[in-house]
């Protein structure tokens, strides 16, 4: 859902969205037995950059793959240096506390990831639905 539902409704809209799979552009079974196909991998989607919004959705399994992915920290860095738009869905904001993007901003994030984030105190956390603070894009 938090990947498809993103993707669906910015393709209505006309807006260009590049699904990058971490596995290259194998396709990736989600939960529920959806399988997603990537547009490309993830370096290559890195080269077509840069982008107006990184986004990573949540599910605890993809936060942490993306967690542990120096790809990813390098294009959350490249993404925070040029202040470009950084959403998070459900537990993807704990993706932004594994590459130490962010820190200092109001973040919101599932239940069940709240301790994580809040591990260290590197942001301050909102019960809010969606957050925004600066660049960074919550929810």
């Amino acid at each position: 859902m938090e990947t498809l539902i993103p993707v669906d409704v910015m393709r209505r809209a006309g807006i260009k969205v590049t699904v990058a799979g971490l596995a290259e552009k194998e396709p990736v079974q989600c939960s529920h037995d959806v399988m997603i196909c990537p547009d490309a991998g993830l370096e290559d989607a890195r080269k077509q950059g840069p982008y107006d919004v990184v986004v990573l959705p949540g599910g605890n399994l993809s936060a942490q793959n993306l967690s542990e992915l120096l790809v990813v920290k390098d294009i959350l860095r490249e993404q925070e240096s040029r202040k470009g738009l950084i959403a998070t869905i459900c537990a993807g904001p704990t993706a932004l506390l594994a590459h130490e993007i962010g820190f200092g901003s109001k973040v919101t994030t599932h239940p069940q990831a709240k301790d994580k984030i809040m591990n260290g105190s590197h942001y301050w956390y909102s019960e809010s639905r969606v957050e925004r603070d600066g660049h960074i894009l919550p929810s």
